[in-house]
């Protein structure tokens, strides 16, 4: 059930209904957890700023997909997790491949090993140590994949979290529109 509406941009404050005009003026669509974030135009543009620099991630797309299926399903948002599958599958993902990734892991032992490092910074960041790190590194991992892990995992809990306190439900959203 929706808690918080979204606003359309004549409801919302000036900095975000400029935003959201230039967002649906590209996309024809803001998306309702976007619209809902409008709220606040300092959520949203950070959002959108966030959003924007981690499409030029070096993290490969499937296995960024991967990362945010397991945080996802980690969280418990039933909305991003419906974005995420289609947007895996659209990144070539098999249904096992997906279903791997929901359990936290792959195939793929390299893979397998970011998986589990981008559950562990969600979960508990602090017990994170130089032999994490390291042994990122024996997989071939490169330091600046390393680090674009925890923000990849900071930037689905936000989505994620703002979703499930917002209330929106995956029958809300009949797109299927992915920006982290």
């Amino acid at each position: 059930m929706r808690r918080i509406t979204a606003l359309t941009p004549e409801q919302a404050p000036a900095k975000s209904a400029e935003l959201l005009t230039e967002l649906i003026t590209r996309r024809g669509t803001a998306g309702e957890m976007v619209a809902t974030m409008a709220h606040s135009p300092a959520l949203l543009q950070g959002y959108l700023d966030f959003s924007r620099a981690m499409k030029r991630a070096k993290l490969p797309r499937p296995l960024s997909e991967k990362i945010s299926l397991a945080v996802q399903e980690w969280i418990g948002c039933a909305t991003c997790l419906a974005a995420h599958t289609a947007a895996a599958e659209a990144a070539g993902l098999t249904s096992t491949d997906i279903a791997l990734a929901r359990q936290g892991t792959s195939t793929d032992a390299r893979e397998a090993a970011l998986i589990a490092f981008a559950l562990r910074v969600l979960a508990e960041p602090s017990s994170i140590g130089d032999e994490d790190v390291a042994e990122l590194r024996v997989h071939g991992w490169s330091d600046r994949i390393i680090v674009e892990v925890p923000a990849l995992v900071a930037l689905n809990q936000l989505t994620g979290t703002v979703n499930l306190v917002i209330g929106l439900d995956p029958a809300d959203t009949p797109e299927t529109q992915v920006t982290t």
